[in-house]
């Protein structure tokens, strides 16, 4: 029996990068005081969600992975607790910009490096301003709390992404998020949708899985976005285990059997009945095969 209890963080991300991580920080210590064993965090948490506007003065926010200031530091963290820790920031390779997350695991080592695939681009999002689009592949890394995979914000909307990653041998789909409000639609409340998706990943792949986004409202130059919170756990058949709610700072805390899930998934016969042949035009745009 492999029983792992995971936890998301959420809270409101000011200017100050240093009481952000601060706060991060004291987060990932409560969750591990109460069994966490891994904790996943918002996407860019340390810092304002600058992607509201196109400014060419956040790309100085971006910084290598070498040497990387937050990786440093959480990497610390990680091995003090013995917890495993993914760290979502912004990375600068020579001329190139990402929306990364870095694996920590339990003993502070950085596992790899995944770079955002799906790269969103629209009012309060402008996200494809500043990343160039990943260019690591999916990634699933065999961590001390078992086989983790992760995608980033915009990512957790396509199927096939969570799908690739179950195929890879994912037991657990982690997504950081930084998601509110529309400022073109400011009636328009995408959470429920949000969650909904997520959910229907963790259904179809029987593996649970864990969502953190943050909270309150971030003020830019052509537009304002009040996160919505959310952050949540599911069961292995999606069922929403834990959350919080769209003002809440705090944990969602889950805890899972591995092996149970892995009997259950195995049982169930959806990857023994998969037709890889039938799905080619899935590699096209317009699904036409050529």
């Amino acid at each position: 029996m492999r029983r792992i209890t995971v936890a998301s963080v959420q809270f409101a991300v000011s200017p100050d990068r240093d009481r952000n991580v601060a706060r991060a920080e004291s987060l990932v210590r409560e969750a591990a005081g109460r069994g966490a064993r891994l904790v996943l965090l918002p996407e860019l948490f340390s810092i304002p969600y600058f992607c509201k506007d196109q400014d060419p003065a956040h790309f100085a926010l971006a910084a290598p992975v070498e040497g990387h200031p937050l990786l440093a530091r959480m990497s610390r963290l990680a091995a003090e607790l013995g917890i495993v820790l993914p760290v979502s920031f912004f990375e600068r390779a020579n001329q190139a910009h990402f929306n990364s997350l870095a694996m920590i695991d339990a003993d502070g080592r950085v596992l790899g490096i995944y770079r955002k695939s799906h790269i969103p681009d629209g009012p309060g999002y402008q996200e494809k301003y500043y990343f160039n689009p990943g260019d690591t592949g999916f990634r699933v890394w065999q961590t001390r709390a078992g086989a983790v995979g992760v995608g980033i914000c915009w990512d957790q909307w396509f199927p096939e992404a969570a799908r690739i990653m179950v195929l890879m041998g994912a037991e657990l789909l982690l997504y950081p998020t930084a998601i509110g409000s529309e400022p073109q639609d400011p009636a328009y409340d995408s959470r429920e949708h949000w969650q909904r998706v997520m959910q229907g990943h963790a259904a179809a792949n029987m593996v649970p899985v864990v969502a953190a986004n943050r909270i309150g409202t971030e003020v830019g130059t052509s537009c304002s976005v009040t996160f919505y919170g959310g952050s949540f756990a599911t069961d292995g058949t999606g069922a929403i285990l834990d959350s919080l709610g769209a003002g809440e700072e705090g944990l969602v805390l889950a805890t899972y059997d591995l092996d149970e899930l892995a009997r259950r998934r195995a049982a169930w016969g959806l990857f023994r009945d998969r037709r890889p042949d039938l799905y080619v035009s899935l590699l096209t745009l317009d699904g036409h095969e050529s």
